[in-house]
Protein backbone atom coordinates (compact mmCIF):
# COMPACT_ATOMS: atom_id res chain seq x y z
CA UNK A 1 0.00 0.00 0.00
CA UNK A 2 2.99 2.51 0.66
CA UNK A 3 4.54 1.39 -2.50
CA UNK A 4 1.29 2.38 -4.45
CA UNK A 5 1.07 5.63 -3.03
CA UNK A 6 4.57 6.58 -3.57
CA UNK A 7 4.22 5.25 -7.20
CA UNK A 8 1.24 7.41 -7.88
CA UNK A 9 3.05 10.26 -6.44
CA UNK A 10 5.53 9.65 -9.32
CA UNK A 11 3.32 9.29 -11.88
CA UNK A 12 1.44 12.35 -10.78
CA UNK A 13 5.15 13.87 -10.91
CA UNK A 14 6.38 12.98 -14.47
CA UNK A 15 2.55 13.45 -15.82
CA UNK A 16 3.54 17.55 -14.77
CA UNK A 17 7.26 17.37 -16.20
CA UNK A 18 5.64 15.83 -19.36
CA UNK A 19 3.38 18.43 -19.54
CA UNK A 20 5.75 21.50 -19.07
CA UNK A 21 8.42 19.87 -21.61
CA UNK A 22 5.23 19.98 -23.96
CA UNK A 23 5.16 23.64 -23.17
CA UNK A 24 8.39 24.22 -23.58
CA UNK A 25 8.51 23.44 -27.26
CA UNK A 26 5.93 25.95 -28.06
CA UNK A 27 5.54 29.51 -27.99
CA UNK A 28 2.35 30.98 -27.90
CA UNK A 29 1.96 34.86 -29.11
CA UNK A 30 2.39 36.77 -25.34
CA UNK A 31 -0.30 39.36 -26.94
CA UNK A 32 -2.87 39.54 -29.37
CA UNK A 33 -1.88 40.34 -32.79
CA UNK A 34 -4.24 43.21 -33.18
CA UNK A 35 -2.28 45.31 -30.74
CA UNK A 36 -0.77 47.98 -32.69
CA UNK A 37 1.98 50.09 -30.39
CA UNK A 38 2.08 53.51 -30.61
CA UNK A 39 4.51 55.41 -32.49
CA UNK A 40 6.85 57.86 -30.69
CA UNK A 41 8.15 60.84 -32.54
CA UNK A 42 11.48 61.06 -29.98
CA UNK A 43 12.22 64.63 -31.24
CA UNK A 44 9.83 65.51 -29.33
CA UNK A 45 11.01 64.36 -26.23
CA UNK A 46 14.20 63.69 -24.01
CA UNK A 47 14.77 60.11 -22.47
CA UNK A 48 14.94 60.44 -18.76
CA UNK A 49 15.28 56.97 -17.47
CA UNK A 50 18.36 55.20 -18.78
CA UNK A 51 17.78 51.78 -16.68
CA UNK A 52 15.05 49.36 -15.93
CA UNK A 53 13.45 45.97 -14.16
CA UNK A 54 10.64 44.27 -14.57
CA UNK A 55 9.59 42.50 -11.40
CA UNK A 56 7.57 39.81 -12.66
CA UNK A 57 4.86 38.12 -10.32
CA UNK A 58 4.42 34.38 -10.86
CA UNK A 59 3.73 33.24 -7.68
CA UNK A 60 0.60 30.64 -6.66
CA UNK A 61 -2.01 33.44 -6.49
CA UNK A 62 -1.40 34.53 -10.43
CA UNK A 63 -2.85 31.00 -11.69
CA UNK A 64 -6.21 32.44 -10.55
CA UNK A 65 -8.26 33.60 -13.01
CA UNK A 66 -9.25 37.24 -13.87
CA UNK A 67 -12.03 37.70 -16.44
CA UNK A 68 -11.73 34.58 -18.25
CA UNK A 69 -7.47 34.80 -18.19
CA UNK A 70 -4.99 33.64 -15.89
CA UNK A 71 -3.24 36.67 -14.02
CA UNK A 72 0.22 35.22 -14.68
CA UNK A 73 -0.74 35.26 -18.63
CA UNK A 74 -2.10 39.16 -18.53
CA UNK A 75 0.86 39.92 -16.41
CA UNK A 76 3.05 38.64 -19.09
CA UNK A 77 1.18 40.79 -22.05
CA UNK A 78 0.75 43.77 -20.10
CA UNK A 79 4.96 43.70 -19.93
CA UNK A 80 4.81 42.55 -23.41
CA UNK A 81 2.79 45.73 -24.69
CA UNK A 82 4.66 47.87 -22.56
CA UNK A 83 7.95 46.09 -24.43
CA UNK A 84 6.50 46.41 -27.98
CA UNK A 85 5.26 50.10 -27.09
CA UNK A 86 8.77 51.69 -25.81
CA UNK A 87 10.46 53.57 -28.34
CA UNK A 88 13.99 53.32 -30.06
CA UNK A 89 16.43 54.17 -26.87
CA UNK A 90 19.62 52.99 -25.38
CA UNK A 91 18.09 51.44 -21.98
CA UNK A 92 19.66 48.74 -19.97
CA UNK A 93 16.75 46.26 -19.03
CA UNK A 94 16.02 43.08 -17.05
CA UNK A 95 13.30 40.98 -16.02
CA UNK A 96 13.12 39.33 -12.19
CA UNK A 97 10.19 36.79 -11.70
CA UNK A 98 9.27 35.85 -7.70
CA UNK A 99 7.91 32.34 -7.05
CA UNK A 100 7.82 30.43 -10.89
CA UNK A 101 7.81 27.19 -9.13
CA UNK A 102 6.64 23.55 -8.65
CA UNK A 103 7.21 23.72 -5.01
CA UNK A 104 3.89 25.50 -3.49
CA UNK A 105 6.35 26.53 -0.46
CA UNK A 106 9.14 27.88 -2.35
CA UNK A 107 10.18 31.64 -1.94
CA UNK A 108 12.32 31.58 -5.16
CA UNK A 109 13.27 34.52 -7.07
CA UNK A 110 15.36 34.61 -10.12
CA UNK A 111 16.80 37.09 -12.85
CA UNK A 112 16.28 35.87 -16.11
CA UNK A 113 17.01 38.57 -18.15
CA UNK A 114 19.31 41.17 -18.08
CA UNK A 115 21.07 43.57 -16.92
CA UNK A 116 21.41 43.92 -20.15
CA UNK A 117 21.92 45.84 -23.11
CA UNK A 118 17.71 46.13 -23.81
CA UNK A 119 16.25 44.74 -27.08
CA UNK A 120 12.77 44.07 -27.35
CA UNK A 121 13.76 40.65 -29.03
CA UNK A 122 15.49 39.59 -25.18
CA UNK A 123 12.68 40.44 -23.40
CA UNK A 124 10.10 38.93 -25.33
CA UNK A 125 12.46 35.96 -25.22
CA UNK A 126 12.86 35.70 -21.32
CA UNK A 127 8.95 36.42 -21.14
CA UNK A 128 8.14 33.14 -23.11
CA UNK A 129 10.46 31.24 -20.16
CA UNK A 130 7.71 32.27 -17.30
CA UNK A 131 5.13 29.52 -18.17
CA UNK A 132 3.78 28.60 -15.16
CA UNK A 133 2.22 30.34 -11.39
CA UNK A 134 2.96 28.26 -7.99
CA UNK A 135 5.01 28.84 -4.77
CA UNK A 136 4.88 31.89 -2.44
CA UNK A 137 4.73 35.73 -3.26
CA UNK A 138 8.09 36.83 -1.91
CA UNK A 139 7.83 40.52 -3.13
CA UNK A 140 9.92 42.02 -0.60
CA UNK A 141 13.18 39.25 -1.31
CA UNK A 142 12.62 39.95 -5.04
CA UNK A 143 12.62 43.80 -4.26
CA UNK A 144 15.88 43.17 -2.30
CA UNK A 145 17.53 40.68 -4.71
CA UNK A 146 17.40 43.90 -7.61
CA UNK A 147 19.47 45.73 -5.27
CA UNK A 148 22.32 44.20 -6.53
CA UNK A 149 21.34 43.99 -10.04
CA UNK A 150 20.80 48.04 -10.03
CA UNK A 151 23.79 48.46 -8.15
CA UNK A 152 26.42 48.46 -11.14
CA UNK A 153 24.05 50.47 -13.44
CA UNK A 154 24.23 54.33 -13.86
CA UNK A 155 21.85 56.77 -14.42
CA UNK A 156 17.99 57.07 -13.91
CA UNK A 157 16.38 53.89 -12.58
CA UNK A 158 12.86 52.63 -13.06
CA UNK A 159 11.70 49.31 -11.08
CA UNK A 160 7.92 48.20 -12.90
CA UNK A 161 6.42 45.59 -10.32
CA UNK A 162 3.58 43.83 -12.08
CA UNK A 163 1.82 41.80 -9.12
CA UNK A 164 -2.00 41.09 -7.56
CA UNK A 165 -0.28 42.55 -3.85
CA UNK A 166 -1.98 39.26 -2.51
CA UNK A 167 -0.49 36.96 0.19
CA UNK A 168 2.02 39.63 1.16
CA UNK A 169 2.77 41.28 4.11
CA UNK A 170 3.96 45.00 4.66
CA UNK A 171 7.59 44.47 4.21
CA UNK A 172 7.55 45.07 0.27
CA UNK A 173 6.97 48.87 1.79
CA UNK A 174 9.76 48.71 3.80
CA UNK A 175 12.16 47.37 1.26
CA UNK A 176 10.95 50.10 -0.91
CA UNK A 177 11.90 52.92 1.44
CA UNK A 178 14.97 51.25 1.96
CA UNK A 179 15.75 51.07 -1.71
CA UNK A 180 15.04 54.89 -1.87
CA UNK A 181 17.40 55.45 0.57
CA UNK A 182 19.95 53.81 -1.61
CA UNK A 183 19.41 55.10 -4.96
CA UNK A 184 18.43 58.54 -3.72
CA UNK A 185 16.78 59.99 -6.64
CA UNK A 186 17.66 58.24 -9.58
CA UNK A 187 15.30 55.62 -9.03
CA UNK A 188 11.13 55.17 -9.15
CA UNK A 189 9.35 52.46 -8.81
CA UNK A 190 6.06 51.97 -10.75
CA UNK A 191 3.73 49.13 -9.94
CA UNK A 192 0.63 47.33 -11.87
CA UNK A 193 -1.94 45.71 -10.35
CA UNK A 194 -3.31 42.82 -12.04
CA UNK A 195 -6.56 41.75 -10.57
CA UNK A 196 -8.50 43.96 -8.17
CA UNK A 197 -7.71 43.09 -4.98
CA UNK A 198 -8.47 46.11 -2.48
CA UNK A 199 -5.41 45.06 -0.04
CA UNK A 200 -3.16 44.13 -3.35
CA UNK A 201 -3.48 47.23 -4.78
CA UNK A 202 -3.00 49.23 -1.30
CA UNK A 203 0.03 47.54 -0.54
CA UNK A 204 0.82 48.70 -4.54
CA UNK A 205 0.35 51.95 -4.05
CA UNK A 206 2.09 52.40 -1.01
CA UNK A 207 5.08 50.47 -2.44
CA UNK A 208 5.08 53.23 -5.19
CA UNK A 209 4.53 55.75 -3.30
CA UNK A 210 8.04 54.54 -1.35
CA UNK A 211 10.06 56.00 -3.84
CA UNK A 212 8.64 59.36 -3.84
CA UNK A 213 8.68 59.76 -7.87
CA UNK A 214 6.88 56.55 -8.94
CA UNK A 215 3.05 55.71 -9.70
CA UNK A 216 0.70 52.69 -9.48
CA UNK A 217 -2.24 51.48 -12.23
CA UNK A 218 -3.75 48.52 -13.26
CA UNK A 219 -3.31 46.36 -16.04
CA UNK A 220 -6.73 47.30 -17.29
CA UNK A 221 -5.90 50.75 -16.95
CA UNK A 222 -3.41 50.38 -20.03
CA UNK A 223 -4.05 47.62 -21.74
CA UNK A 224 -4.85 49.45 -24.93
CA UNK A 225 -2.43 51.03 -27.28
CA UNK A 226 -2.75 54.87 -26.27
CA UNK A 227 -3.03 54.22 -22.41
CA UNK A 228 -0.21 52.03 -22.28
CA UNK A 229 1.82 55.07 -24.48
CA UNK A 230 0.93 57.04 -21.95
CA UNK A 231 2.14 54.80 -19.31
CA UNK A 232 5.30 54.54 -21.47
CA UNK A 233 6.32 57.84 -21.85
CA UNK A 234 5.47 58.39 -17.92
CA UNK A 235 7.73 56.49 -17.34
CA UNK A 236 10.66 56.19 -19.92
CA UNK A 237 9.97 59.97 -21.17
CA UNK A 238 9.68 63.34 -20.69
CA UNK A 239 8.60 66.35 -23.08
CA UNK A 240 11.38 68.50 -24.57
CA UNK A 241 11.22 72.05 -22.91
CA UNK A 242 10.07 74.46 -25.68
CA UNK A 243 13.10 76.64 -27.11
CA UNK A 244 14.01 79.73 -24.85
CA UNK A 245 17.10 81.07 -22.87
CA UNK A 246 18.10 78.33 -20.21
CA UNK A 247 17.11 79.03 -16.88
CA UNK A 248 19.66 81.17 -14.34
CA UNK A 249 17.26 80.97 -11.20
CA UNK A 250 19.68 82.96 -9.02
CA UNK A 251 20.84 85.21 -11.80
CA UNK A 252 24.50 84.64 -11.32
CA UNK A 253 25.07 84.40 -14.80
CA UNK A 254 25.57 80.80 -14.44
CA UNK A 255 22.57 78.85 -16.05
CA UNK A 256 20.79 76.09 -13.81
CA UNK A 257 21.91 73.19 -15.77
CA UNK A 258 25.58 74.07 -15.27
CA UNK A 259 25.27 75.37 -11.98
CA UNK A 260 27.02 73.31 -9.34
CA UNK A 261 26.10 75.95 -6.30
CA UNK A 262 22.38 76.90 -6.87
CA UNK A 263 20.80 80.16 -4.77
CA UNK A 264 23.64 81.91 -4.60
CA UNK A 265 22.90 85.65 -2.93
CA UNK A 266 22.52 87.91 -5.44
CA UNK A 267 25.15 90.12 -6.52
CA UNK A 268 28.07 87.65 -4.93
CA UNK A 269 30.50 87.38 -7.55
CA UNK A 270 30.86 83.78 -9.03
CA UNK A 271 33.04 81.30 -11.04
CA UNK A 272 32.18 79.46 -14.00
CA UNK A 273 30.58 76.42 -11.80
CA UNK A 274 28.40 79.26 -10.38
CA UNK A 275 29.44 78.89 -6.87
CA UNK A 276 31.06 82.20 -4.80
CA UNK A 277 34.57 82.71 -4.88
CA UNK A 278 37.18 81.76 -2.64
CA UNK A 279 39.67 84.12 -3.63
CA UNK A 280 42.22 82.70 -0.69
CA UNK A 281 41.44 79.16 -0.89
CA UNK A 282 40.27 78.75 2.64
CA UNK A 283 36.97 76.82 2.38
CA UNK A 284 35.01 79.96 3.09
CA UNK A 285 33.36 81.91 0.32
CA UNK A 286 34.72 85.74 -0.05
CA UNK A 287 31.11 87.01 0.56
CA UNK A 288 31.47 85.53 3.98
CA UNK A 289 35.02 86.06 4.85
CA UNK A 290 36.00 87.91 7.52
CA UNK A 291 39.88 87.14 7.11
CA UNK A 292 40.12 87.56 3.02
CA UNK A 293 43.78 87.23 1.65
CA UNK A 294 44.55 83.85 4.64
CA UNK A 295 47.66 82.50 3.89
CA UNK A 296 47.78 78.98 1.95
CA UNK A 297 47.23 76.00 4.22
CA UNK A 298 45.71 77.91 7.24
CA UNK A 299 43.00 76.46 8.93
CA UNK A 300 40.28 78.88 9.33
CA UNK A 301 36.98 79.26 11.56
CA UNK A 302 33.43 79.50 10.13
CA UNK A 303 34.12 83.16 9.49
CA UNK A 304 37.17 82.72 7.41
CA UNK A 305 39.43 83.75 9.86
CA UNK A 306 42.68 81.90 11.14
CA UNK A 307 42.13 79.98 14.33
CA UNK A 308 43.56 81.73 17.72
CA UNK A 309 43.35 78.52 19.75
CA UNK A 310 44.75 80.18 23.01
CA UNK A 311 42.74 83.17 22.67
CA UNK A 312 45.24 85.94 22.69
CA UNK A 313 44.77 87.88 19.78
CA UNK A 314 47.53 86.19 17.76
CA UNK A 315 46.39 83.84 15.48
CA UNK A 316 47.75 80.20 15.65
CA UNK A 317 50.10 80.42 12.42
CA UNK A 318 51.97 83.64 13.61
CA UNK A 319 51.69 82.63 17.20
CA UNK A 320 55.38 81.32 18.45
CA UNK A 321 54.08 80.97 22.02
CA UNK A 322 50.94 78.72 22.12
CA UNK A 323 49.09 77.75 24.73
CA UNK A 324 49.43 81.35 26.32
CA UNK A 325 46.73 81.21 29.78
CA UNK A 326 43.65 83.56 29.36
CA UNK A 327 44.42 87.38 30.12
CA UNK A 328 48.24 87.38 29.86
CA UNK A 329 49.40 90.40 27.61
CA UNK A 330 51.49 89.74 24.73
CA UNK A 331 53.57 90.92 21.74
CA UNK A 332 52.71 90.53 17.97
CA UNK A 333 54.48 87.52 18.42
CA UNK A 334 52.05 86.10 20.64
CA UNK A 335 54.60 85.88 23.69
CA UNK A 336 53.52 86.90 27.33
CA UNK A 337 55.93 89.81 27.33
CA UNK A 338 56.00 91.74 30.61
CA UNK A 339 55.62 95.46 29.03
CA UNK A 340 56.51 98.08 31.52
CA UNK A 341 58.43 96.69 34.16
CA UNK A 342 61.45 99.04 34.12
CA UNK A 343 64.81 98.73 36.01
CA UNK A 344 67.34 101.16 36.61
CA UNK A 345 70.31 101.10 34.40
CA UNK A 346 72.29 98.10 34.68
CA UNK A 347 70.66 96.97 37.82
CA UNK A 348 68.18 94.55 38.95
CA UNK A 349 65.88 95.94 41.46
CA UNK A 350 62.62 96.95 40.37
CA UNK A 351 61.14 100.40 40.21
CA UNK A 352 57.76 100.69 42.05
CA UNK A 353 55.73 101.69 38.88
CA UNK A 354 56.15 98.45 37.48
CA UNK A 355 54.47 97.21 40.46
CA UNK A 356 50.87 96.97 38.29
CA UNK A 357 52.20 95.50 35.34
CA UNK A 358 53.47 92.35 37.80
CA UNK A 359 50.34 92.74 39.59
CA UNK A 360 48.39 92.09 36.49
CA UNK A 361 50.58 88.77 35.98
CA UNK A 362 49.90 87.63 39.75
CA UNK A 363 46.23 87.89 39.02
CA UNK A 364 46.61 85.28 36.35
CA UNK A 365 48.31 83.49 38.30
CA UNK A 366 46.08 83.13 40.68
CA UNK A 367 43.55 82.54 38.54
CA UNK A 368 45.27 79.27 37.00
CA UNK A 369 46.01 77.60 40.47
CA UNK A 370 48.06 74.88 38.38
CA UNK A 371 49.91 77.19 35.49
CA UNK A 372 53.60 76.94 35.98
CA UNK A 373 55.60 79.78 34.60
CA UNK A 374 59.38 80.35 33.47
CA UNK A 375 60.31 83.84 33.91
CA UNK A 376 62.79 84.56 30.97
CA UNK A 377 65.11 87.53 31.07
CA UNK A 378 66.66 89.17 27.95
CA UNK A 379 68.87 91.98 27.11
CA UNK A 380 69.93 93.63 23.67
CA UNK A 381 73.78 93.12 22.35
CA UNK A 382 75.32 95.94 23.77
CA UNK A 383 78.19 95.29 26.52
CA UNK A 384 79.79 91.83 27.31
CA UNK A 385 77.81 88.30 26.73
CA UNK A 386 78.90 87.39 30.06
CA UNK A 387 77.60 90.80 31.63
CA UNK A 388 74.27 90.50 29.83
CA UNK A 389 74.09 86.59 30.71
CA UNK A 390 74.85 87.75 34.92
CA UNK A 391 72.26 90.82 34.23
CA UNK A 392 69.40 89.02 32.63
CA UNK A 393 69.44 86.08 35.42
CA UNK A 394 69.45 88.74 38.10
CA UNK A 395 66.59 90.54 36.72
CA UNK A 396 64.72 87.53 36.18
CA UNK A 397 64.97 86.49 39.55
CA UNK A 398 64.25 89.51 41.25
CA UNK A 399 60.78 88.96 39.58
CA UNK A 400 60.40 85.64 40.76
CA UNK A 401 60.93 86.88 43.95
CA UNK A 402 58.34 89.73 43.94
CA UNK A 403 55.83 86.79 42.80
CA UNK A 404 56.87 84.31 46.17
CA UNK A 405 56.64 87.83 48.15
CA UNK A 406 53.11 88.17 46.75
CA UNK A 407 52.18 84.60 47.68
CA UNK A 408 52.67 82.33 44.81
CA UNK A 409 54.82 78.84 45.43
CA UNK A 410 58.16 79.03 44.52
CA UNK A 411 57.57 75.23 42.88
CA UNK A 412 55.80 77.43 40.41
CA UNK A 413 58.10 79.22 39.48
CA UNK A 414 61.78 79.51 38.14
CA UNK A 415 63.75 82.25 36.51
CA UNK A 416 66.30 81.38 33.61
CA UNK A 417 68.52 84.36 32.14
CA UNK A 418 69.49 84.27 28.29
CA UNK A 419 71.24 87.31 27.71
CA UNK A 420 71.89 88.47 24.34
CA UNK A 421 71.20 85.16 22.61
CA UNK A 422 67.51 84.97 21.94
CA UNK A 423 66.48 88.39 20.38
CA UNK A 424 62.66 88.59 19.59
CA UNK A 425 63.82 91.14 16.49
CA UNK A 426 67.52 91.72 14.97
CA UNK A 427 69.28 94.34 16.88
CA UNK A 428 69.55 96.81 14.55
CA UNK A 429 67.75 100.06 15.09
CA UNK A 430 67.12 101.78 18.79
CA UNK A 431 63.36 100.63 18.20
CA UNK A 432 64.57 96.78 17.69
CA UNK A 433 67.42 97.11 21.32
CA UNK A 434 64.00 98.25 23.50
CA UNK A 435 62.15 95.14 22.35
CA UNK A 436 65.01 92.83 23.03
CA UNK A 437 64.82 94.14 26.62
CA UNK A 438 62.22 92.40 27.90
CA UNK A 439 61.36 89.62 30.15
CA UNK A 440 58.85 86.85 29.01
CA UNK A 441 56.88 84.22 30.94
CA UNK A 442 56.85 80.73 29.73
CA UNK A 443 54.32 78.45 30.69
CA UNK A 444 56.02 74.87 31.82
CA UNK A 445 54.88 71.68 33.12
Amino acid sequence: MKFMKHFMRWQFFLVVLFFLAGCAGQKTALTPTSFRPVTFDTKKYVQKTDNFLVILDASSSMDESFKGRSKLMIARDIVNRMNQTIPNLQLTGGLRTLGHSLCPFSTRTDLIYGMTRYSKEGLEEALHKVKYAGGRSPLAKAMQASCPDLKPVQGQIAVIIVSDGKEMNNEPVLVAETMRRSFKDRLCIYTILVGQDSQGAGLLEKVAGASGCGFSVTAEQISSRRDMAGFVEKVFLTKEAAPCKPLDSDGDGVIDANDKCPGTPKGVKVDAKGCPLDSDGDGVYDYMDECPRTPKGVKVDAKGCPLDTDGDGVYDYKDKCPGTPKGADVDERGCWVLKGVYFDTNQYTIKTRSYAVLDRVLSVLKKNPDLKVEIQGHTDNRGAAAYNQKLSENRAKAIMDYFIQSGIAGYRLRAKGYGLTVPAVPNTTAENMAKNRRVELKPFR
